[in-house]
């Protein structure tokens, strides 16, 4: 393909990403009229969970599956089921029907976000090149996440909740046609191995039940999430049993035996387990200890999502100079200083210090993830980097995932004790309305200094785990992109050969 031509693919594939920032932060507006209209209070949770968990499970699948149809058909699917399934949301007539249409989506949505990953590296064969796209991805995320909240309001006020979901199905179609029209895909060598249902089938079961049972974390009682769990384990050990005798295994093992592979998936987990915490309980910070609106709360997201792209960008740079151990180390001290900043800072710190936090972490995810990335389909074996790939965004769903339950435990267990110090003058729904500016103007007066105490002292343990997740990445970075020992001239050189640089 022409470089032009190259360029609108690209522009068509990132539509995808945007689709997904889009629906991330417009649905969080479109919740109370869904909710007033289908009066599904009691299910509300499951609208946001039935779509992560469609998009955590079938990720590895739709990775196997453009092995053996090709990654453009394979895009071409999952952006169609992600359209069809917006559709039916947006006519559903009942809560039921919604989570349902909503899992469908999310089913659409774990393809569309892990195969275009898969043909960037096919048509970017250049690593620089293809760090400077990550950077481009991000972006494009980013951005329409930051404009959901702006863009669902407006759409839920003039035309209803339903064209919420109805503005996926043009932009979906829109890039199915022009990867259909412009994109010169590989051609796909037959394969003779047999389909591996049974991993499939462990692994989709697994991590259902595993997602389930980090969803459910203070809503069931331990002993029900214990048997989740355990349910869980045993799935996934049953596909570890499956997997080592499978011709074409859906995870192959042999990945598990990359000293480098390894440690970036720990690395995706430990960084966007951060994330979720920072992106969650920032705004919160805003609104609920320094008294500002929701929009102003949002604002602080902005210079993360600014200096995300610009981290992703200057990675490549940072990488002919410096080796990934180097980089992804300078990566995590921004995000470090972020998290470190907000750990110290007492309740009454300064809305800048916010910002400034912001434009840190963003900055330090931009260019561990751009560099992680690149380096896990650069040390994949050819025939592995599309599971490879599919599998670290797996990891950083998971990670997501487990830590925003983790964190909520925290949450919960700051407030439920300063509620119970307050004797009786304050109550749990007290909190509740502190996190709104509208809502905190009708609490007492002389009571809101005692409760922003008991929310700043949640958030600050947040901030606290997060600072330990980050400093366990640190480890793992040091431990893993070790220089390799030296013993004879011929071992060293095969070891700089495999060593990422």
């Amino acid at each position: 393909m022409s470089k032009k031509v190259t360029m609108v693919v690209t522009i068509a594939l990132l539509l995808s990403n945007a689709m997904n920032g889009l629906d991330s932060t417009i649905i969080s507006t479109a919740l109370p009229a869904i909710i007033s209209d289908l009066h599904g209070l009691q299910l509300m949770g499951w609208i946001v969970a039935v779509f992560l968990l469609g998009g955590a499970v079938t990720t590895p699948l739709w990775s196997k599956l453009g092995e053996r149809i090709g990654n453009k058909k394979a895009y071409q699917i999952s952006t169609l089921i992600f359209v069809i399934g917006a559709l039916l949301e947006g006519l559903a007539p009942n809560i039921i029907f919604l989570i349902a249409a909503r899992t469908v989506m999310g089913i659409g949505s774990g393809g569309m976000t892990a195969i275009p990953y898969i043909i960037y590296a096919e048509i970017y064969r250049d690593p620089v090149k293809r760090g400077k796209v990550f950077g481009y991805v991000t972006a494009s995320f980013s951005t329409a996440a930051i404009i959901g909240p702006l863009v669902g309001g407006f759409i839920v006020d003039n035309f209803g909740w339903h064209w919420v979901f109805y503005i996926n199905v043009p932009i979906g179609l829109a890039s199915i046609i022009i990867i259909q029209w412009l994109y010169k895909a590989p051609a796909v060598k037959p394969a003779t191995e047999k389909v591996d249902y049974w991993g499939a089938l462990l692994l989709s079961a697994g991590l259902v039940s595993l997602l389930v049972g980090i969803e459910m974390i203070g809503k069931l009682t331990p002993i029900a999430i214990g048997i989740i769990l355990l349910v869980a384990v045993g799935l996934l050990t049953g596909l570890v049993v499956v997997e080592r005798r499978a011709s074409d295994p859906i995870i192959p093992l042999r990945l598990f035996k990359n000293r480098y592979l390894v440690a970036a998936f720990g690395m995706f987990f430990l960084i966007y387990g951060f994330f979720v915490g920072f992106n969650v309980y920032v705004p919160m910070w805003a609104q609920g200890l320094l008294g500002t609106t929701a929009v102003i709360g949002g604002v602080t997201q902005i210079p993360g999502s600014i200096t995300n792209f610009l981290g992703a960008q200057w990675s490549g740079n940072m990488e002919r100079r410096w080796s990934t151990r180097t980089v992804v180390m300078i990566g995590f001290i921004g995000m470090l200083l972020a998290c470190g900043l907000l750990a110290v800072a007492g309740q009454q710190t300064n809305y800048w210090l916010l910002l400034v936090a912001s434009a840190l972490q963003g900055c330090g995810i931009g260019i561990c993830f751009t560099v992680l990335q690149v380096s896990v389909q650069q040390q994949a074996r050819h025939r592995d980097v599309p599971i490879a790939t599919s599998f670290s965004l797996l990891v950083r769903m998971l990670g997501q995932t487990f830590m925003a339950s983790v964190y909520s435990i925290v949450l919960n267990h700051a407030l439920t004790t300063g509620v119970a110090k307050s004797g009786g003058h304050i109550t749990m729904n007290m909190m509740n309305e502190l996190s709104d500016a509208t809502s905190a103007g009708h609490l007492p007066a002389k009571l809101l200094p005692a409760m922003r105490h008991i929310l700043h002292s949640g958030l600050h343990h947040i901030m606290g785990v997060a600072f330990l997740l980050l400093l366990v990445g640190i480890a793992i970075n040091i431990w893993a992109f070790r220089a390799p020992r030296r013993r004879t001239k011929q071992s060293n050189l095969k070891t700089t050969a495999t060593h990422p640089s």
